[in-house]
């Protein structure tokens, strides 16, 4: 074959290397091994579920499991504190507490929230060190950032602002007997308890 026979020939492909993951890559591994197992979790219950169920949903091996989370415990209270950082990182306005209220209802009335609270409550008396890390991590966490939005900071106001934010919309959730709230919902239950507590707060004007 001479050199003009060679013109306009492709390349030869060089397989790539995958190399070690992104951040964003790890996040995403994560939250599907987290999200796989709060949904064995809510159908199975904690005891019954084994991290070989974990790995075989989330499609990874247990070595995977622990390099990204750990055991099981820290799987369970990983998910807890993943969804307390989902409700409190957003941004909120200067004066928001309302808005954190409303971000709290909304997140512990949501299904994945309620039906790990089902599941602490069955479980508690077989794992009481595990009860008492999961409200730390959980209603602890709600309480102190509650406490930061009063002036001056009040962790026994915000203890009772947050058995308001829950209140029987959240035991008729335990119970199944309501659907999880809309955020305009969520938002309209945070102002009223936060009028009743705290201070009044105005209705929600209309819409931009």
């Amino acid at each position: 074959m001479t050199a003009r026979d060679n013109e306009g020939a492709a390349a030869p492909q060089t397989a790539r290397k995958r190399g070690r993951p992104t951040a964003a890559e790890r996040a995403q591994r994560r939250d599907e091994i987290l999200d796989a197992a709060v949904r064995l979790f809510v159908a199975g219950g904690f005891e019954q579920v084994t991290l070989d169920d974990i790995a075989a949903r989330a499609h990874v091996t247990k070595r995977t499991i622990y390099a990204y989370v750990g055991d099981r415990t820290e799987i369970f209270l990983a998910a807890v504190e993943r969804l307390r950082e989902r409700a409190l990182e957003q941004p909120v306005r200067e004066d928001g507490l309302v808005d954190l209220a409303a971000k709290i209802v909304f997140a512990l009335h949501g299904d994945e929230a309620v039906g790990l609270h089902r599941l602490m409550i069955t479980e508690a008396h077989r794992f009481p060190d595990l009860a008492r890390r999961f409200y730390d991590d959980g209603p602890r966490g709600y309480v102190a950032a509650l406490a930061d939005r009063l002036t001056p900071p009040d962790p026994e106001t915000a203890e009772a602002l947050f058995a308001l934010l829950l209140g029987e919309p959240h035991r008729r959730r335990l119970l199944g007997l309501a659907p999880a709230p809309t955020r305009q919902a969520a938002a309209a239950h945070a102002r009223s308890a936060v009028g009743r507590l705290v201070r009044p707060v105005p209705p929600e004007g209309p819409a931009a």
